[in-house]
């Protein structure tokens, strides 16, 4: 809902400035938010040990998952993208690409080589590196998204994080 002039003075550019990189503020609030999700990915990926067990390196991951899902920045960032993805199906396209699909492939790197280390038994490493994130999601996601509850505790990340990890693990740790 901001304006360009808005944008543009809180960035301290001009306005012109700002269209010569943006034509339209859809295409600076994709270039944003993927800046954001590369940030976060990365940042959670050098704070994990990707040598720890796989208890260790999918809880880590979830809790990291689960705190850009439920930021302020990651509900408005994906509310926006859903809403205005059939007006500008390009925007959802690159969210998508962006963020969700980044994770979905850095996520079944790591479960491909758990599998390679005899660390997991997986047939479908797609099908399992989708059904993560959404065991981490259980009902918070929801409640945040319909305005039932204003925020996410750490404990609540805690608790959904390690029954999403303990449930993965049940059917794929041998």
């Amino acid at each position: 809902g901001a304006s360009v002039d808005e944008i543009a003075r809180h960035a301290q550019v001009s306005k012109a400035t700002l269209y010569s990189y943006f034509p339209d503020k859809r295409i600076l609030f994709m270039e944003v938010a993927k800046q954001e999700c590369v940030r976060q990915a990365d940042s959670a990926l050098d704070a994990i040990d990707m040598t720890a067990s796989p208890e260790e390196v999918l809880k880590a991951a979830c809790k990291s998952m689960m705190r850009f899902f439920f930021s302020d920045f990651g509900q408005a960032v994906f509310r926006i993208a859903v809403a205005e993805s059939k007006r500008f199906p390009e925007l959802g396209a690159e969210f998508y690409k962006n963020g969700p699909l980044v994770a979905r492939g850095k996520l079944m790197h790591y479960l491909e080589e758990a599998v390679g280390r005899g660390e997991l038994k997986i047939d479908d490493v797609e099908l399992a590196a989708d059904q993560l994130p959404q065991l981490c999601r259980a009902d918070l996601f929801d409640k945040l998204m319909f305005g039932i509850q204003g925020s996410v505790s750490e404990e609540e990340i805690q608790r959904v994080g390690n029954g999403a990890v303990d449930m993965f693990l049940a059917r794929y740790a041998i």
